[in-house]
């Protein structure tokens, strides 16, 4: 097994211990409290869903961006939450519940709506996209909803073996997906180097900025809510969307570095929003682990 399948295989088990933590953290109807208030949901689902794949397509379509950064801005407009949010959600002062029920939502639907919204794009924009449902399904249910059920059953079932694996799987999940990330970074950086500029920057900083904006008006009246919906809608899941893309444009070998690209910009731009957020104290439950 090469250096490179090796860090692959790293994140997608640190992926999976993280969600298996969110899991164990949560309470029965937890997974399903978005979908139980229908304001929430369609607020949720516009902010996610709707606004933000023509905000990737109207900066693609005004800016002149290099080809595999364009294509992977749409890919992560349609992509879901990323797994390691909820815990940023928390520490920002988010409602845990809401950040639980919204990564389970977003993953059901995009199951069908990822296929759905590529076919959508295609016959309004005239760009050529599609990707196999089968694959998309297959992605979603093993890297969130089948470890995000496992956590919840534990948790139902046995609590206090969940209240102390919890932590457990949560540290190290973070630690390995820490050094995959580092390791990716060290070997991607001439080829981020070369994507940087030509507007780069300032399409992945508009879709963070616009998505955190966004969120925060469409959160409600609660303002945990508001935390929450803001970060997942500024932020997207880098491994669904590296599968959207490279079906696409399996041709374009500078995908993984414009992934990485997005993820520091939107780490550095994410971070006075939480930072503002849990200054002003809005409240949530904090129990969630990091």
């Amino acid at each position: 097994m090469s250096l490179g399948e090796l860090v692959v295989l790293a994140i997608k088990i640190s992926i999976f211990a993280i969600v298996f933590a969110i899991g164990m953290s949560a309470r029965p109807g937890d997974l399903m409290c978005v979908m139980r208030t229908p304001a929430r949901f369609a607020r949720s689902l516009l902010s996610m869903v709707v606004v933000m794949p023509l905000l990737a397509v109207l900066l693609v379509t005004v800016f002149d961006l290099p080809r595999p950064v364009g294509v992977m801005l749409i890919a992560l407009s349609l992509a879901p939450v990323p797994p390691i949010l909820p815990g940023k959600q928390a520490k920002a002062g988010g409602d845990a519940v809401y950040a639980i029920g919204l990564l389970a939502t977003v993953a059901l639907v995009a199951i069908i709506g990822i296929p759905l919204e590529l076919e959508l794009i295609e016959l309004t924009f005239g760009m050529t996209l599609g990707i196999p449902p089968g694959r998309v399904a297959g992605l979603i249910a093993t890297s969130i909803l089948a470890p995000l059920l496992a956590g919840a059953a534990v948790a139902r079932f046995a609590p206090k073996l969940a209240s102390r694996l919890g932590p457990l799987f949560s540290k190290a999940g973070g630690l390995l997906l820490l050094a995959g990330t580092a390791a990716i970074l060290v070997t991607q950086w001439r080829a981020m180097a070369e994507l940087v500029g030509d507007g780069t920057l300032l399409a992945m900083t508009t879709f963070v900025v616009v998505g955190l904006a966004v969120g925060h008006l469409l959160g409600g009246p609660d303002p945990n809510d508001r935390t929450v919906l803001a970060l997942a809608t500024a932020s997207r899941h880098p491994g669904i969307a590296l599968l959207i893309a490279q079906i696409n444009y399996p041709q374009e070998t500078a995908l993984a570095a414009a992934v990485l690209i997005f993820l520091v910009t939107n780490a550095v731009l994410t971070a006075p929003y939480v930072f503002w957020r849990k200054r002003i104290g809005t409240g949530g439950d904090l129990s969630m682990p990091a």
